[in-house]
């Protein structure tokens, strides 16, 4: 069942689901707007003749700042990462769904490839996967509202929660945009 307004903003008061910051009026009738943090992570496509998932590759991306009222531009093609300025925290009984601002969508700029799922026990800055599929560049700037995560409940709260020893999560905690830990999946060369 999603969560209605009503049910996030007692969610949001007794502490279980943490947005900081919150502005209240970024709540809408089942979700909360988010915005565009300042870093973004640049591929540099130039360095590697290809990506070797199995690798920890951290020459691949660069970090870069959205200064003030400066635009990042986006060119069509252009795959960065980027996060949420907002801190989010999840109780063990709800996951929540990130998807786009619908007005974003509409000119092609996509917020997530395949990452729009949040487990219970997520804490941390959202890395959002930002691609533009549409024949112009688009100006992204610090701060404008990129997105929007919706809330819903589990039948029973998780035994293993995100961030737990069990499941050696990779993103806990995490602040800014964060490359893929993918290659941790695989066993270490010997």
């Amino acid at each position: 069942m999603v969560l209605s307004d009503r049910t996030i903003k007692e969610e949001l008061a007794r502490g279980r689901i943490v947005i900081e910051p919150l502005d209240p009026s970024c709540i809408q009738p089942a979700s909360v707007d988010l915005h565009l943090d300042r870093k973004l992570l640049v591929f540099r496509n130039n360095r590697q003749p290809y990506i070797d998932v199995r690798k920890e590759m951290t020459d691949l991306t660069e970090m870069e700042e959205i200064h003030d009222d400066a635009p990042f531009i986006l060119h069509p093609g252009e795959f960065v990462l980027s996060s949420t300025l907002e801190y989010v925290a999840l109780p063990d009984d709800l996951v929540a769904r990130l998807e786009g601002k619908s007005s974003l969508g509409r000119i092609g700029l996509l917020i997530h490839s395949t990452a729009g799922y949040v487990d219970p026990g997520w804490k941390g800055h959202l890395t959002l996967e930002l691609s533009n599929v549409a024949n112009l560049p688009i100006t992204l700037y610090y701060g404008m509202k990129i997105g929007q995560i919706s809330f819903l409940r589990l039948t029973t709260p998780a035994e293993n929660l995100y961030g737990s020893p069990a499941l050696g999560s990779k993103y806990q905690g995490q602040s800014e945009p964060t490359a893929s830990r993918f290659y941790r999946d695989f066993p270490k060369d010997k």
